[in-house]
């Protein structure tokens, strides 16, 4: 029997409270840190590892992280999620993201439909589309091919497929493997739009449009507003534009669209990108083929995350993160990726944990005495050591730091300059910057003093590639997950985002009074 208990009832999370802090400066020093870095590392997919020798635990602590998995059955409801379990409470829905790259468990079979066969599906038709349009068979009306493909969408309809396009972009241009250049529109900012369509030859360029109600408004005013642009240059919009949606919205089956690809309401926005959301615009990018590497990748991940605690990597990182954020009181974590391919993965995880689990009530809707999901920011190094990094060093917050890191650049286009090459530069950056959050450096000049004591952990990798994206999205998908059933939030709904867009409908329906009518006329709307 699955019990789903508040973190602050659970015996082992009291017990975990009790445990002697440890000196990270003292324990990452010397031979001991030596023996850190190889011991506390967990084998991932692809051959990349999660290393957190860098974080203020130790063999006590992991003992009683452990347990307090086991107490909170963390693993058991992961098996509950995937085997078609009613997980989003709020919404009253399952949640289905894992069965888009694989299937853990049994058959789960909804609305007479077994959702794994659903999703194949759509990637079957996806990729027979994508290899359409890449063959010449699919054109504009000129009969000539497209060449660019433009999404529309925001929120978990951009954040995810933009990152991952971004991240795969230069691979595939290296490998000649980019079969169309893609774009994004998401923001209901005209200049954005405006931005992209001026950027385009828009006729042959293919549109995504990326909705699942098919009423969100920002969304079809930017379709509107790119529809009108074609117009414009005598172009008939409904030979240029496809739809990502549910079966049931109202453009699921219209004739302003070639085709028509579907999701449900079992994947939520954020963890959209194995779904059709992800796989239209990048299978038409890099290929089919290359789309279904990433599912893998993925797909291998996941199966590493039903394993034990002590082979589990994103459970030891949710775990870790809980202790950092409800005992030792950390309120951030800074994602930093040594990639530059990478810019855009920070900004799908703030929009992946803060949506998920920036929650203040339990399921059962009741309000909880702890905290839950800390503030997420980052950016790619070298980049942010010229940025922001001076808080993280020497600021009065201790903020935990998320690394990634690979051995080998994407483009392997690299010069040497005073006995090593940038990738060696690069990978030098990263390890000098864990060991020096983590030991600090004394001197007699405060201003130059650095306490150290700085927790991080690292993910390293050989190479960027789909396989290895695949596992990395997972991975942090899953950590979100079980940090969010340990403590027993629904991470799988998003009230939070409604409120604003009511309010929003009112002002522009010119139904408003008091601060709110006030704030409109400063705008003359």
């Amino acid at each position: 029997m699955i019990n789903w208990n508040n973190l602050d009832t659970l015996g082992s999370y009291n017990e975990l409270k009790k445990e002697d802090k440890v000196d990270l400066r003292k324990v990452m020093s010397g031979e001991e840190g030596a023996k850190r870095v190889k011991s506390y590392s967990v084998p991932m997919a692809e051959g990349m590892s999660f290393n957190f020798a860098a974080k203020a635990v130790d063999d006590k602590i992991m003992g009683k992280l452990k347990e307090l998995s086991k107490e909170a059955q963390l693993l058991e409801k992961f098996e509950e999620l995937y085997n078609g379990a009613v997980v989003n409470t709020g919404e009253k829905r399952l949640v289905l993201h894992q069965l888009t790259r694989g299937q853990l468990g049994n058959d789960v079979v909804c609305d007479g439909v077994n959702k794994r066969e659903f999703y194949v599906e759509q990637q079957n038709r996806i990729a027979d589309f994508a290899n359409k349009v890449h063959n010449g068979e699919i054109t504009n009306a000129a009969g000539e091919k497209f060449t660019t493909v433009v999404q529309i969408g925001i929120g978990g309809s951009d954040l995810g497929p933009r990152a991952m396009y971004l991240a795969l972009e230069n691979w595939a241009k290296k490998n000649n493997l980019l079969k169309m250049e893609a774009k994004f529109i998401s923001n209901v900012d005209p200049d954005d739009a405006s931005a992209v369509l001026d950027s385009i030859d828009v006729a042959h360029s293919l549109l995504i449009l990326v909705s699942k109600s098919g009423t969100t408004l920002e969304t079809l005013t930017n379709q509107s507003f790119v529809m009108n642009a074609l117009k414009k240059q005598g172009l008939n919009p409904a030979d240029h534009m496809i739809a990502v949606t549910s079966e049931t919205s109202p453009i699921a089956h219209s004739d302003e669209y070639l085709d028509a690809f579907f999701m449900d309401d079992y994947i939520g926005g954020r963890y959209s990108s194995t779904s059709a959301v992800g796989g239209a615009v990048l299978s038409l990018a890099f290929g089919p083929e290359v789309f279904a590497e990433f599912l893998e990748g993925a797909a291998e991940e996941d199966k590493l995350a039903t394993n034990e605690f002590e082979k589990n990597p994103a459970l030891i990182d949710a775990l870790i993160g809980v202790y950092e954020r409800n005992v030792l009181g950390y309120e951030s974590t800074a994602v930093l990726p040594y990639s530059q391919a990478l810019s855009r993965f920070p900004a799908h995880l703030q929009q992946l944990d803060m949506e998920s689990n920036g929650k203040s009530v339990n399921r059962d809707g009741n309000a909880i005495n702890y905290v839950t999901g800390p503030v997420i920011f980052g950016e790619p190094g070298t980049n942010g050591q010229h940025s922001f990094y001076q808080l993280l060093h020497q600021g009065t917050d201790i903020i935990p730091l998320q690394f990634v890191g690979f051995k080998n650049s994407q483009w392997e286009n690299d010069v040497e300059i005073q006995g090593s090459t940038s990738q060696k530069k690069l990978c030098a950056n990263v390890a000098a910057q864990i060991v020096a959050f983590a030991c600090g450096k004394d001197d007699e000049n405060p201003n130059k003093r650095f306490e150290g004591g700085r927790p991080s952990s690292i993910i390293i990798g050989d190479k960027l590639t789909p396989k290895t994206l695949g596992a990395l999205l997972s991975h942090f998908e899953n950590k979100v997950m079980f940090q969010g059933f340990a403590w027993n939030i629904n991470s799988f709904d998003q009230e939070g985002v409604q409120l604003g867009k009511v309010l929003a409908k009112k002002v522009l329906a010119h139904e408003t009074d008091g601060a709110l009518k006030a704030y409109s006329d400063i705008f003359n709307i």
